[in-house]
């Protein structure tokens, strides 16, 4: 099975695989702000950006996935983005289930200065004047947030097999017309 994803890996497919379902993932979040009129949280905009950090590892993976230090950096980027993004929805999903005055988010996005994205993109980085507490959608019983930590939880779980795979030793080809 791990011989199975480090051939994966090394294949550009997969990689644009991952790059597009993230893309999916990012543009359902954009069809509900500008589709269905629900304006964004601060944590979905954070959670957005670990999203956009997927589609930006599946790109890098698929420009050279044979070279090892380019799949090594793409896969560093999917590790990160996935666990931050689990770590988001996660305290996403407390917001909304234990609401109180004092387990709010922030009224508005705190990127760096040197990288502010809602400055940048403000259409798809900005957050408006909603709680983070607050459900605005619901689909088979669960909010949003559980739903970005059953994706994030996938992506991460993908990551680590792909990881682990990366220390198993390709069989070498063998061919043998005796075989």
């Amino acid at each position: 099975m791990l011989n199975y994803f480090k051939q994966l890996s090394l294949n550009r497919t997969a990689w644009l695989l991952l790059a597009f379902i993230a893309f999916a993932l990012e543009a359902t979040g954009i069809y509900f702000q500008y589709g269905m009129g629900l304006v964004p949280c601060v944590m979905c905009v954070y959670e957005r950006l670990a999203i956009l950090g997927l589609i930006f590892a599946g790109l890098i993976g698929a420009l050279a996935p044979r070279f090892f230090l380019m799949r090594w950096f793409a896969l560093l980027i999917w590790g990160f983005s996935a666990f931050k993004g689990l770590a988001l929805a996660i305290k996403h999903y407390d917001y909304q289930a234990n609401p109180s005055p004092w387990n709010q988010c922030e009224f508005k996005p705190e990127f760096p200065q040197t990288m502010p994205f809602d400055q940048w993109f403000p259409s798809i980085f900005a957050s408006g004047p909603v709680n983070c507490g607050e459900k605005q959608w619901e689909m088979l019983g669960f909010g949003m947030p559980e739903w970005l930590i059953v994706a994030f939880a996938i992506f991460f779980l993908a990551f680590v097999i792909v990881l682990i795979s990366q220390f198993k030793r390709a069989k070498p080809q063998y061919r043998s017309v005796f075989r």
